[in-house]
């Protein structure tokens, strides 16, 4: 069944009835967090996990869980992937798809957030060239290998509200850099990066959606200065006292709508939509309101000219 789950749900109650024996699902940033706790919900419900990790010693430290509940079947690879470098990206890609292997969902998980300035090894602004570029070459180049029936799962944020996408300074070259700017635009990106990938695979059975998992104190937040809490603070606010305030999820609560959209809500339900809270979530303009989701990430013409401009910037047309 699609539910009732909520904010409260976890992976377990979500995938509880659930049999996975035989799928195979690529979930990236396998190494720490929310990464590490889908691949290991997914893996005791009998599904094939493949989790991709830039660092192969941390995840294989980190990822003792997945491997020792893993049943029915179920079973964990790890394969080094660093979604900073195309040549990391396309690399993973060539020998994914040289294995042949297909899949039943690829969980796009990875990511950074509010980090200071910075490039990836492609001279891309690091946030957006992260969470957004590395996976738009990577799943744009295993596309062949999702199966009729598979999904993609991107992870992206409430942080979306921070700022649409800006495809006429994606890296910041002329735009004054705020972390949590850069932050937003890679996950508007995400968001939209769903919709078209959707738009163009529906129609042989593949579906895309985006998610939130919530807020959830994890590494994720290793960045997160004294300074940049207050920013996101009501002027004035005590940052110590709003955190401790602040109604956080547990990490299987945050991986609850990743497992949630990826293989118990229906897929016409999903599909081209952002969902938070194990929901497919509504349609919010006020930018003072963190929950839903802005109209411009779901902007179909939106979706169309970022992957355009996606292209022209990895310099390769999917």
């Amino acid at each position: 069944m699609a539910g009732p789950f909520g904010a409260d749900s976890t992976t377990d109650e979500v995938l509880e009835s659930v049999d996975l024996a035989g799928k195979r699902i690529l979930v990236t940033g396998a190494s720490a967090g929310l990464g590490v706790e889908t691949a290991r919900a997914l893996a005791a419900h009998g599904a094939q996990v493949v989790g991709a990790v830039r660092d192969l010693d941390k995840g294989r430290a980190a990822t003792g869980p997945v491997r020792d509940q893993a049943s029915g079947g179920g079973g964990l690879e790890l394969v080094e992937l660093d979604l900073a470098s195309l040549a990391s990206v396309r690399a993973r890609a060539g020998a994914l798809v040289a294995a042949g292997a297909p899949f039943d969902v690829v969980i796009a998980n990875a990511g950074v957030m509010a980090c200071p300035k910075g490039e990836t090894a492609d001279g891309f602004e690091t946030q957006f060239g992260t969470n957004h570029l590395g996976h738009f070459v990577l799943v744009n180049r295993i596309a062949s290998l999702l199966r009729p029936g598979s999904r993609l799962v991107n992870l992206s944020s409430a942080g979306h509200r921070f700022s649409d996408v800006d495809l006429d300074d994606p890296n910041f070259a002329h735009t004054p850099y705020t972390e949590f700017g850069a932050y937003g635009r890679s996950k508007t990106a995400n968001i939209l990066f769903a919709v078209e990938f959707d738009r163009r695979h529906k129609e042989r059975g593949v579906r895309a959606t985006a998610v939130h998992p919530g807020a959830i104190q994890t590494e994720l937040g290793r960045h997160m200065t004294p300074d940049l809490i207050r920013q996101l603070l009501p002027a004035g606010a005590d940052p110590d006292e709003a955190l401790a305030a602040f109604p956080w999820k547990t990490i299987p609560q945050g991986a609850a709508t990743s497992v949630w959209a990826a293989a118990v809500a229906p897929a016409d339900a999903v599909g081209g939509r952002y969902c938070e809270d194990c929901h497919v979530a509504a349609l919010v303009e006020d930018p003072n309101v963190r929950g839903g989701v802005r109209p411009y990430a779901l902007d179909p013409d939106r979706a169309k000219a970022l992957w355009a401009k996606s292209e022209e910037m990895v310099g390769e047309a999917f």
